[in-house]
């Protein structure tokens, strides 16, 4: 008995971790943090490709906690973004982290438009989140800027400094967390676990993986050589923020397209009292294109060779010409909020760091609405997790570990 002992620490530390987690953004601490929460004592390493956490979608969303209003009942979406909305309010009071529940309303500006935010309050009551309806009067009386035909106010909006909140569960997950570790190759072996390495030559060995690459996760997935199904087509969501920010008091939406994952141009006001104005939504020429002069030629030709991008760009073409018109054009762009705040004007609207959001495509152009979570052997790929991925992360960060330690306690 006492051989055994000695022979499976041995065969333990042939591995530099139980649990290897690639991607440093929202949702890979947070399934490192509820690996360490679930089995104390587990051996977790994160590597992460930039110097610190939160560097692209994390760091780069307009900070709200969303309530989960929108999405469809029994999703994925609807039911982590309704608990992790609670959760992470939660979360930030706990560790003293900046965030508010500021309440949203969702404001229908068209007559056509009425039946869609009559849908919302309908859903939103289904996934048991408090919606109040409200007139042109009471518009008003919330935001006296704001004009519409009706609105709904959604209560359980909030807004919160979420790199704050990656690095604390950087730091409350007792994680092993190594910064500038670029993957340039997996070796991933069913009856052993996996080997990665990275762009300076390290060599991290993990009984069980996890890949929650975000904008490169499709990628990291095929070096693990699973096939994931899908490719991220990257969306750049350009923002700017209001010159004049007393022109809104909280959070102000339009009504959604629900035939698009994303939610228009919106007016947020964030926990340092300024107020985004954003994002539209255009395809980038780069998994990190920030801009439209970042051009990668390999990442793009990747987009381009993807059946599912040209089955997507004929399908919503008309979508998407409207949204390229608002990025090369301050003009559409200040027409587009106008709909929802008449005051504005071009000289209010003050440029901001844009951000990228990785978007599952199908091969058959279906853009993957809800989270989208598999598994090879040892392997947990996150595949889709856009908004309201950081909202909804501390339920995600729980199922990806829980998929990790079956794989790791069958290994």
């Amino acid at each position: 008995m006492h051989y055994r002992s000695r022979e499976v620490v041995q065969v333990r530390s042939a591995y530099d971790c139980d649990v290897l987690v690639i991607g440093g953004g929202i949702v890979g601490l947070s399934t490192a943090y509820a690996v360490t929460r679930a089995a104390p004592g587990t051996r977790v390493t994160v590597l992460e490709k930039e110097q610190g956490p939160a560097r692209h979608q994390t760091g780069r969303n307009s900070g709200v906690i969303h309530s989960g209003v929108y999405y469809r009942p029994g999703s994925l979406k609807a039911r982590y973004a309704v608990r992790g909305a609670a959760e992470m309010i939660k979360f930030c009071a706990e560790y003293d982290i900046p965030h508010a529940v500021t309440g949203k309303l969702i404001v229908a500006t068209e007559k056509a438009e009425l039946p869609r935010l009559h849908a919302l309050v309908q859903r939103g009551r289904e996934n048991g989140i408090p919606v109040r309806e409200l007139g042109p009067a009471q518009i008003t009386e919330a935001e006296p800027e704001v004009r519409g035909l009706a609105a709904i106010h959604v209560g359980t909006t909030g807004v919160c400094d979420y790199v704050a909140v990656a690095r604390q569960l950087a730091e409350a997950s007792g994680a092993d967390i190594r910064y500038g570790a670029d993957v340039v190759r997996i070796d991933r072996r069913p009856d052993l676990g996996a080997a990665v390495r990275t762009a300076d030559g390290m060599i991290v060995r993990g009984r069980v993986l996890v890949n929650c690459a975000g904008l490169h996760c499709d990628e990291t997935a095929r070096l693990t050589g699973d096939d994931p199904g899908m490719r991220i087509v990257p969306f750049r969501g350009e923002y700017f923020t209001l010159a004049r920010p007393e022109l809104v008091r909280g959070l102000v939406y339009p009504v959604p397209d629900p035939a698009f994952p994303f939610l228009g141009v919106h007016l947020t006001r964030g926990i340092d009292g300024s107020v985004h104005v954003g994002p539209n939504a255009v395809p980038a020429l780069a998994r990190e294109g920030y801009g439209w002069g970042v051009v990668r030629p390999r990442e793009l030709g990747a987009t381009l060779s993807w059946p599912g991008s040209w089955r997507m760009a004929r399908r919503h073409w008309r979508y998407g010409a409207g949204e390229l018109l608002r990025s090369v054009s301050k003009a559409a762009f200040t027409e587009a909020v106008r709909r929802l705040l008449p005051a504005v004007t071009p000289d209010d609207l003050l440029p901001a760091a844009a951000g990228v959001r990785a978007q599952a495509v199908l091969r058959d152009g279906t853009l993957v609405d809800d989270f989208l979570i598999k598994e090879g052997p040892r392997t947990v790929h996150v595949l889709n997790a856009p908004s309201p991925a950081a909202t909804a992360s501390l339920p995600i960060g729980r199922e990806v570990a829980r998929r990790a330690l079956t794989a790791l306690a069958a290994s």
